[in-house]
């Protein structure tokens, strides 16, 4: 393409200025130079585009009729590099990502403030939805990347590591678990159980450390959000387990958040591609600028995650 630009660009450059020096210049190549692209492009067309002599040169009755394509052509062309240009430099373009709620509420609006503040001109959407949502919107490339959790074997998705979330009991502050340490799974079946929705991580988790530690539970209430979860905690209906990260995502004031103990409740999150898809430049620092936000939690869950493993 920049072989085309050019040339096109240097025979519309003679044609307005009649003359191979002055178009040179203008074009910032040498005469001799400039000579070659106009010969090549007539080649590659099959019709003389000049007649010249030491004195002048004139457009050619086909030079006259391709001239206003050709000027159409360069324009595009050159609209099409700077929007390139734009794209890769971080100058413009947009950014779509699905993520669980309990990362659009903590990491994510630290990310877009300092992505804002870097890259005024580029647009940051989030859809924040479960688990199998992710997936969804990343397969029917709706979104550019996922923040979530697998949800099963899917070879049409790619998933980086990204952190780790352990798993804890949502309780009032007068409740029989407080004070209980450490605390199990177990100790938390004894008692009505507020869960997230089928369909979520979080709820796929659970459901499988419960089957895999042969326990029952007494499910009082169900919730899509975190947030409506810690309500009902509050409310006296019940222990809700909910990844730690969900302190962001609710008021917890009054009920006390205390990790369970049982190994497994670590809930791993990574960054979510469709396979075989590569990401746009603002995309990629997007997730490099999630990583950055992320250090010091991400540390902070990978040892609780390694420390899970060790019980």
């Amino acid at each position: 393409m920049l072989q085309g630009v050019r040339h096109i660009r240097a025979f519309v450059a003679v044609a307005r200025l009649g003359s191979f020096t002055r178009a040179a210049a203008e074009v910032n190549v040498s005469q001799p130079a400039l000579t070659v692209q106009i010969r090549q492009l007539e080649e590659s067309l099959g019709v003389r585009l000049f007649d010249r002599n030491k004195r002048q040169v004139v457009l050619t009755q086909a030079g006259r009729d391709l001239l206003p394509a050709l000027q159409r052509v360069l324009s595009e062309l050159e609209a099409v590099m700077s929007a390139s240009h734009d794209l890769a430099g971080l100058r413009r373009g947009s950014v779509s990502v699905a993520t669980l709620p309990s990362v659009a509420a903590g990491l994510l609006p630290i990310a877009i403030r300092r992505f804002a503040a870097d890259h005024p001109n580029i647009d940051v959407k989030v859809s924040d939805v479960v688990a199998e949502r992710i997936i969804q919107l990343v397969k029917a490339e709706e979104v550019d990347f996922g923040i979530g959790s697998r949800v099963g074997p899917d070879r049409d998705v790619e998933v980086t590591d990204f952190l780790c979330d352990r798993m804890c009991a949502f309780f009032p502050t007068d409740h029989p678990l407080a004070g209980r340490r450490p605390l199990l799974l177990k100790d938390v079946a004894a008692f009505p159980v507020i869960l997230t929705a089928r369909g979520t991580s979080v709820r796929s988790l659970i459901e499988r450390t419960l089957e895999k530690e042969g326990l029952e539970i007494s499910l009082s209430c169900e919730a899509n959000y975190m947030s409506t979860a810690v309500g009902m905690v509050r409310a006296g209906l019940g222990v809700s387990v909910l990844p730690e990260s969900a302190v962001d995502a609710a008021s917890c004031e009054g009920i006390l958040v205390e990790p369970i103990r049982t190994p497994g409740l670590v809930r791993r999150i990574g960054f979510i591609r469709k396979a075989n898809r590569s990401l746009s430049p603002a995309a990629e620092r997007f997730v490099g600028l999630l990583r950055e936000v992320a250090g010091p939690t991400l540390a902070h869950f990978s040892n609780l995650d390694g420390a899970a493993g060790k019980r």
